[in-house]
């Protein structure tokens, strides 16, 4: 059961989320306020560094109020973050406001809005296929899609290739899917998601900073989102409240409970909390559902708790993640209201100064001899075939532009190519963490904020 609210004094810079203006922060409190612990969210700190962890932020909501906040330095709160597959959760939105508006149904078949896309002879399984199947990777192909589908022919290409098994029962985690929502939403509304998602959802929940990374004429939908920290717990908080926002459903509370439920089972995912079923590019937990991407983004829902839990980080271990959350903040966010502690205060200024003082630790390396700017790498023909490298480094206005070399793609600014059918990354603004020195330049290791986590040299 939902745990109520305590009553929060004047002195907890509380404003009311229902009713607080669209462009407010969320509203801030201790956790002792909110019937949480301090004691039990150093704790969860604690377990991310002794599992060897790289988180990048943290924010902890309880009953609508942030009672935990944090950014491992370099990372601060008006960063945006790539979500990579927590971008999903967002195309899955923007679907469900697509059928609000009467655009289209889960029940819709997918060659429908394709017509000229479809092939001369259709094969049946292709022809089965639904929105709904789409939202819940079960498209009944056995492997994700999208490394065969041709950047020049997305949607052809994609009802090119058959099912292995007949939509509806086969779980396989497909990114072309995904895609494919992305294009449908294109095609019934004329623009792209973030186009589309703007005064529908973010704007309404006061998310002012977004891009996302697109491939032609679509936006990405499995990935490619960018946000800061709050939007991520924003989003969240609209969800555990069932759509609605500051007194407006911004998203239907029907949709809310369709996309958040177990939609299709999935055993063979081999770690715990991505067996538990999936729902509309939602996943089943152990505890709660969330939205989550590669390297450690998490946009974890707690309804028992009245919880939300925003994570970004740079980890390949994401169960590791939640297991610490699961060990170290479930147990106290379960406990019954205890009375205060006489050293509740103290408790909780000591998490907030640990907070504000998180850091990554800085990249180790050696030196090279300095180096004059602009600096050219040489031939690049006998390199390594995959993994960065640092192609040229001239200065800029903002320090330096590197630029970086991915296996054989090259770029600096903007996007960084990838391999089709989408763009891998992007490097610019590029902030080399852990190097410092008067001398012209003498770093042989960089660690680059986002959205790519790698150190090269």
């Amino acid at each position: 059961m939902t745990q109520p609210s305590p009553v929060v004094d004047a002195t907890d810079d509380a404003l009311d989320p229902s009713t607080a203006p669209a462009g407010s922060p969320l509203p801030r409190s201790t956790p002792e306020a909110q019937g949480l612990d301090s004691a039990a969210v150093a704790g969860l700190l604690d377990g991310f560094e002794a599992a060897g962890l790289e988180l990048h932020s943290l924010m902890l909501l309880r009953h609508g109020h942030v009672v935990a906040e944090g950014w491992w330095a370099p990372y601060a709160p008006d960063g945006l973050h790539l979500l990579y597959s927590l971008s999903k959760s967002f195309t899955s939105t923007a679907v469900g406001l697509a059928v609000e508006e009467g655009l289209l149904g889960v029940d819709d078949l997918v060659t429908s809005f394709f017509p000229d896309e479809v092939p001369a002879e259709v094969h049946p399984r292709v022809a089965q296929l639904r929105v709904r199947h789409l939202l819940s990777m079960a498209t009944g192909h056995h492997e994700d899609t999208l490394d065969r589908l041709d950047r020049e022919r997305l949607v052809s290409s994609y009802l090119a290739l058959v099912p292995e098994e007949e939509p509806g029962a086969w779980f396989t985690y497909n990114n072309g899917a995904t895609l494919m929502l992305s294009a449908i939403v294109t095609k019934v509304t004329g623009g792209r998601l973030l186009d589309y998602l703007r005064p529908r959802l973010l704007e309404p929940l006061g998310i002012e900073e977004a891009n996302w990374q697109g491939i032609g004429d679509l936006d990405l939908g499995f990935s490619g989102m960018h946000l800061p920290t709050e939007a991520i717990a924003r989003f969240g908080q609209l969800y555990l409240q069932q759509g609605v926002w500051q007194g407006r459903q911004l998203v239907p509370a029907s949709w809310v409970a369709e996309a958040t439920r177990r939609q299709v089972e999935n055993p063979r995912e081999p770690n715990p909390d991505w067996r538990q079923g999936y729902g509309y590019q939602f996943w089943m937990g152990q505890h709660g559902y969330r939205g989550d991407g590669a390297c450690g983004q998490f946009c974890l829902v707690l309804p028992e708790e009245d919880a939300v839990v925003a994570i970004t980080a740079g980890t390949e271990d994401m169960q590791a993640v939640l297991n610490c959350v699961w060990e170290r903040l479930l147990p106290a966010l379960r406990q019954p209201p205890q009375p205060e502690r006489p050293d509740a205060a103290d408790s909780a200024t000591g998490l907030r100064d640990r907070l504000a003082r998180l850091q990554l630790p800085a990249v180790s390396g050696g030196r090279s001899a300095p180096i004059d700017l602009p600096w050219a790498a040489p031939d690049q023909d006998d390199g390594p075939a995959d993994g960065l490298a640092i192609s040229s480094i001239e200065e800029a206005a903002e320090g330096w532009r590197v630029t970086v070399r991915d296996g054989a793609f090259d770029a600096s600014g903007g996007a960084v190519a990838g391999p089709p059918p989408y763009d891998v990354y992007q490097v610019a603004p590029a902030t080399a963490y852990g190097f410092g020195t008067d001398e012209p330049l003498a770093a042989t290791r960089w660690r680059f904020q986002e959205p790519d986590h790698r150190a090269i040299e």
